[in-house]
């Protein structure tokens, strides 16, 4: 709906524009003039309805080709770049996205609390009811490839919007299945639905804000990332707990949320993606002059199965000879990996050990909502920070090793809280303490979630998308085999174990956001996909 406000008022505005203009008039062939006066004209046109955007215009165009004219940006500070929006304005988008956001995430640990009751109702283990949260991460990883190449084709708007509107129906779907298969079905076209949101949402920060502000963007995506699958739990055990309530109130409650998230992104989310408000431009130009003439760069580019052919070998290509997006991939893998095998595991660290109720364990995820939280309190202090380190100049570019410092900071105490939560988990040790360790992992998985994306989209530029769907697809994969394996690693080698494998796995990648720090320039200098921060 905004974005077809957005379209509209683009015409409407264009249209005024050229009334008010007596050197404009329609296209006539062989008249140079009336192109350009068309397009020279400054007019009132905003991307947004708010009073504060109503900033002239000025779009040069630029013939590629002696039958054709290109429609561009002029200058930076064209307000047809998402990018010179008002703050006000790509705040308000950010907060919308961020719910959205919040609700998919939600979706993947909201049942996690009702295992074994729902195991018992289908007939099947906990360890096969797991399933539901695998099936779900094996749809983010397996549509993941597809939502980059999708958005840059129709939009980020419509991409969001459609999914989630799909996404809808299957939660639904697992809300009321009466079989385990059902369910399991479900979960998957769930979590492939929720793949548009939970993967290109990095792109939507990028197309609006220039490095040093995405200081203070990012960090706000990155906790609606993380803290939902650790917020819903908290409901979900109270949920369960609750003997008046079905364990499926915990899909009925995520699709309420969700739904109420469509609906405010439906009505307020503005299309982002400037390649095609330039083509909406160039569609609206064509009208006004009766010139056929008038096209964009977006228009005249690949179709969607196009990129796509592009795009598919190289997520493979990334991983393999890209030695950032291998090394941080590693690291959001292991983070995910805990994080998700935390919804089996919380049984054995919590409820086992101290003898919690369902709901009392569910309420134990929220020591890692709460470092999370934490760390994007800081956010504002990273932004100020960014600002001093480009001293304060408007549209500064910021080197790349600049955003790993929270990473550098938080890389060394993965590994002591995991060995920390593993080993103090016992009935002798105050619960205090495992929350403690729980608390500050949350600080980290925030972290380096932040440094790691934030670093891999001012290293790659126009090729960050790939390198980001790429880091997506795998840990996302990887995530869903291991719920699977939770209950019996937990079971197998205990918690001391367990925590403690993880914590050495932590421990071979603690030097990486320091090696990068160091060699980062190299490294870029020598990649083909790799771009210098003046770019």
């Amino acid at each position: 709906m905004w974005s077809y406000i957005q379209y509209r008022r683009m015409g409407r505005d264009l249209q005024q524009a050229a009334e008010n203009n007596p050197t404009t008039t329609r296209y006539q062939k062989g008249r140079e003039s009336g192109f350009e006066d068309v397009e020279a004209r400054r007019t009132d046109y905003s991307p947004l309805s708010t009073p504060e955007s109503k900033e002239n215009d000025q779009t040069s165009t630029t013939g590629n080709g002696k039958d054709k004219i290109v429609v561009r940006l002029e200058g930076d500070d064209d307000p047809l770049d998402p990018k010179n929006w008002p703050l006000l304005a790509r705040c308000k988008n950010i907060a919308i996205l961020s719910f959205l956001i919040f609700a998919q995430a939600w979706a993947g640990a909201a049942e996690s609390m009702a295992n074994k009751t729902a195991s018992a109702e289908f007939g099947v283990s906990q360890v096969a009811e797991n399933l539901s949260t695998s099936m779900y991460l094996f749809g983010i990883g397996s549509g993941a490839l597809f939502a980059g190449p999708l958005s840059e084709t129709v939009g980020r708007n419509p991409t969001y919007l459609v999914s989630t509107f799909c996404y809808l129906f299957f939660v639904l779907g697992s809300a009321l299945t009466p079989t385990f298969g059902g369910q399991v079905v479900c979960r998957l076209f769930v979590g492939l639905f929720s793949s548009a949101t939970l993967s290109i949402n990095g792109s939507s920060v990028r197309d609006q804000f220039r490095p040093v502000k995405r200081a203070f963007a990012f960090p706000i995506i990155a906790w609606a990332n993380v803290a939902a699958p650790t917020i819903a739990p908290i409901a979900g055990g109270w949920i369960v707990e609750n003997q008046s309530l079905s364990w499926r109130w915990t899909e009925w409650v995520t699709l309420i949320i969700s739904g109420i998230a469509f609906l405010v992104s439906f009505l307020f989310l503005p299309e982002t993606y400037l390649p095609l408000l330039l083509d909406w431009k160039a569609k609206h130009l064509r009208r006004i002059t009766g010139d056929s003439r008038y096209v964009s760069e977006h228009g005249e580019s690949a179709s969607f199965i196009g990129r796509l052919k592009h795009v598919g070998p190289l997520p493979a290509k990334f991983l393999t000879q890209e030695p950032v997006i291998a090394v941080f991939g590693g690291y959001l893998i292991l983070l995910y990996v805990l994080l998700f095998t935390f919804l089996s595991g919380f049984d054995y660290l919590f409820k086992e050990t101290y003898g919690l109720s369902t709901a009392l364990t569910g309420s134990c995820f929220g020591s890692i909502a709460a470092g999370a939280t934490f760390f994007t309190l800081f956010a504002p202090g990273l932004y100020s920070w960014a600002r001093w380190k480009t001293e304060y100049v408007r549209g500064s570019s910021i080197e790349p090793e600049f955003r790993l410092w929270p990473a550098i900071a938080a890389a060394p105490l993965l590994p002591v809280c995991l060995f920390w939560l593993g080993w103090a988990n016992q009935p002798s040790i105050s619960i205090w303490s495992s929350l403690g360790a729980c608390f500050v992992f949350g600080m980290i998985i925030i972290a380096i979630y932040v440094s790691s994306y934030e670093y891999i989209i001012d290293s790659y530029g126009d090729h960050a998308a790939i390198g980001l769907a790429s880091i997506t697809i795998v840990r996302y994969l990887v995530a869903g085999g291991m719920a699977m394996a939770a209950r019996p690693m937990y079971e197998g080698i205990g918690t001391h174990w367990t925590m403690t494998l993880l914590g050495c796995i932590a421990v071979i990648l603690l030097p990486a956001p320091l090696l990068f720090w160091r060699y980062g320039r190299k490294l870029r200098s020598r990649s083909p996909y790799a771009k210098s921060p003046g770019e």
